[in-house]
């Protein structure tokens, strides 16, 4: 009885545990209402993102008293239950790697700065334009701020794209 007792336990652990990091509702009926809820869900991103605009560099921080940059991408994913790793070298390995020209609002854009052998920064994308990728992020200098593609320090460190919203 004690046996039966602990598996029905394990089992209602189990299954209470599901994930919600769902990045795509499962309830649509067409390609277009899909589409058209990932818009939405890109564009709530970006405006929790962009809030924080001013925001201090806190390393470590997830809060509106300061940020890391992985703290940002982190707190923004999670205000709409999609859970991502909380270091932006582990954020890297969520989603898939697109290149950096099939670039979309509310991809993840990374790098290796201070040359780094490891993705050790992440930013959000707010805008793409044909020769320029804008995103928003944390730099410990300036704190939450909007940053270019086309700026070197950014151009020089830039590793990948990953879209975790497909």
């Amino acid at each position: 009885m004690k046996r039966l007792i602990h598996f029905l336990l394990l089992a209602i652990a189990f299954t209470s545990c599901k994930s919600t990091s769902t990045a795509v509702s499962k309830n649509s009926n067409t390609k277009s209402e899909s589409k058209k809820e990932n818009r939405y869900l890109v564009n709530n991103l970006i405006e929790k993102a962009t809030d924080n605009i001013g925001v201090r560099y806190k390393a470590g921080g997830t809060t509106k008293s300061g940020f890391d940059c992985s703290g940002l991408v982190y707190t923004t994913f999670e205000s709409e239950n999609i859970k991502l790793p909380r270091p932006s070298y582990e954020q890297a390995k969520v989603g898939k790697v697109i290149p950096l020209n099939d670039a979309q609002k509310g991809d993840l854009i990374f790098f290796k700065t201070n040359k780094s052998r490891t993705i050790n920064h992440v930013g959000l994308i707010t805008e793409v334009n044909s020769d320029e990728v804008k995103f928003v992020h944390s730099s410990t200098s300036k704190g939450v701020i909007i940053s270019s593609t086309k700026e070197p320090y950014y151009k020089n460190s830039f590793e990948q794209v990953n879209r975790v919203i497909p």
